[in-house]
C-alpha cells in the first residue's frame, strides 16, 4: 500500500534515485530526536555531475540553476527517504533549508535559484513542506556546481 507521499511522488511522476553516497568523510544524514538532519546534496543526476556546473551569472543561467536546485531537492528526499527507511509519511514538516549558489560577485537573485528547492518541498509535502530557509552566495561550491541544498526535517 502506497503512503501519502509516495502517492504524491506517483502523481507528480517523480521517482527518488538511490541515496547518493557521500564523496568525502561525512554522514548523508543525521538524527537528534525528531530532527533529521541531511548533509548538503548537489543536482546529480545519474551520477553525472556535469550539467549543473558552472557559476551562476557567467557560465550557467538562472533559469537552468533553479531546475538544479530541484534536483538536489530531490536528491535530499532521496536521503531523508533512506533515512526514514522508506516511509517519507513521517516527515512533520520541513524545518530549514538552506541553498548556496555559486554566482558572480554582485549576483542579487539567489533566491530565485533555492525556490527550485523550496517549490520542490511544498508540492510535496503541502503545507508541512513550507519551511525557514537562507539563500545564500558563494564564490564556490564543490567540484564547481552551481547550487547545493541542505535541509532539516522534523519527523514521527
Amino acid at each position: 500500500m502506497l503512503g501519502k507521499v509516495e502517492k504524491r511522488l506517483q502523481e507528480m511522476q517523480l521517482v527518488l534515485p538511490a541515496s547518493p553516497m557521500p564523496v568525502a568523510n561525512y554522514s548523508p544524514f543525521v538524527q537528534v530526536g525528531s530532527l533529521v538532519f541531511v548533509s548538503g546534496q548537489l543536482p546529480i543526476v545519474n551520477g553525472k555531475m556535469d550539467e549543473y556546473v558552472g557559476i551562476v551569472g557567467s557560465t550557467i543561467a538562472v533559469d537552468k540553476a533553479r531546475v538544479g536546485a530541484r534536483i538536489a531537492a530531490v536528491n535530499i528526499l532521496a536521503v531523508l527517504n533512506s533515512a526514514l527507511e522508506g516511509d517519507l509519511d513521517r516527515v512533520v514538516r520541513v524545518v530549514k533549508i538552506v541553498g548556496y549558489v555559486n554566482a558572480i560577485a554582485g549576483f542579487a537573485d539567489h533566491p530565485e535559484i533555492v525556490n527550485g528547492a523550496s517549490d520542490l518541498f511544498v508540492e510535496v509535502f503541502g503545507d508541512a513542506g513550507r519551511h525557514a530557509r537562507a539563500a545564500v552566495g558563494a564564490g564556490s561550491l564543490p567540484r564547481n556546481m552551481a547550487v547545493e541544498i541542505d535541509a532539516i526535517f522534523e519527523v514521527a
